[in-house]
């Protein structure tokens, strides 16, 4: 059977799959091999860590969509001040993060002192299965939420700390606006801009 790269909205019975997923995807980003030190642990801690993220902040206040192989959360401008993780989350995550709490926090307050003032949508994570990439799940979510942001006039805005992924960005109209280091010795982040598009600009 074909794996659909049509994206549909995420429920919380995809959580488990969400988690497997996006682990796979993360596996080797800058930013969690930065939390997750430990390699051999790193691909279980990371599929809680997503799953928790779903299940308790983007489900509820995001707009979460999947393909077959791939998971993208997005946060539209008017719910930007409800995806903040309350208490309980956050102890969650600690949990899950052991030694890398420290530069979990680092990371989550550099990032909001780099946050655009201006109204917007953001791509809080994209990510597919590596054995599903460069078939088109990534741009399929890609294209499914801009478009969406464009029909509300919103502009884009996301954060990636892998260098090799920003002419992708760039090819659906992102431009970098901000390039940041996280304390500590930490990743360089590359921040995004894309502003709405009208239908005769897409």
């Amino acid at each position: 059977m074909p794996i659909t790269i049509t994206p549909r909205t995420a429920t919380l019975d995809d959580a488990a799959r969400i988690g497997r997923t996006l682990a796979g995807a993360f596996l080797d980003d800058p930013m969690m091999c930065w939390f997750f030190a430990d390699a051999a642990t790193r691909e279980a801690a990371l599929a809680r860590y997503f799953r928790t993220l779903f299940t308790r902040q983007y489900v509820h206040h995001g707009v979460c969509e999947l393909t077959g192989s791939a998971v993208a959360f997005w946060v539209p401008a008017e719910a930007q001040a409800k995806a903040v993780p309350d208490a309980d989350t956050i102890e969650e995550l600690k949990g899950i993060l052991g030694d890398g709490v420290a530069r979990f926090g680092a990371a989550v307050e550099t990032a909001a002192g780099h946050a655009p003032g201006e109204p917007h949508r953001s791509l809080s994570l994209i990510g597919a299965d590596p054995a599903a990439r460069g078939q088109g799940h990534g741009a399929a979510l890609l294209r499914s939420g801009l478009a969406q942001a464009d029909a509300a006039g919103q502009a884009t805005y996301l954060e990636s700390s892998k260098p090799d992924n920003l002419p992708f960005y760039q090819h659906f109209g992102f431009t970098v606006r901000e390039e940041f280091a996280l304390p500590g010795g930490g990743p360089v982040l590359w921040g995004m801009w894309r502003e709405p598009r009208r239908p005769a600009d897409a």
